[in-house]
């Protein structure tokens, strides 16, 4: 399993929009997907995107850095490929 993590600092709403668009065709690569904003600046947007293979994860970076959507908000950490190494739960 691999992810695209995306740390964005942006206006919600408009961020929101745009990645409902999905320009990158992510519903198509994607196996999932989460949301997390933070508690003192919803604007503080996280944004994880779960892939089966860490290739799938490589290409979706590529084409979402391809098309330029990301130039129209405040990108604080680009897209960035991590595999799962461990996990636990308590």
């Amino acid at each position: 399993m691999a992810f695209v993590l995306i740390h964005f600092n942006t206006d919600y709403e408009t961020w929101k929009q745009a990645f409902d668009a999905d320009p990158a065709g992510r519903v198509q690569s994607a196996s999932g997907y989460s949301i997390a904003r933070g508690v003192e600046d919803p604007n503080d947007i996280f944004v994880r995107v779960e892939f089966s293979s860490v290739q799938d994860a490589k290409d979706f970076r590529e084409r979402l850095l391809g098309i330029g959507v990301l130039e129209a908000f405040n990108v604080v950490t680009p897209p960035t490929v991590l595999e799962v190494s461990e996990t636990g739960t308590y």
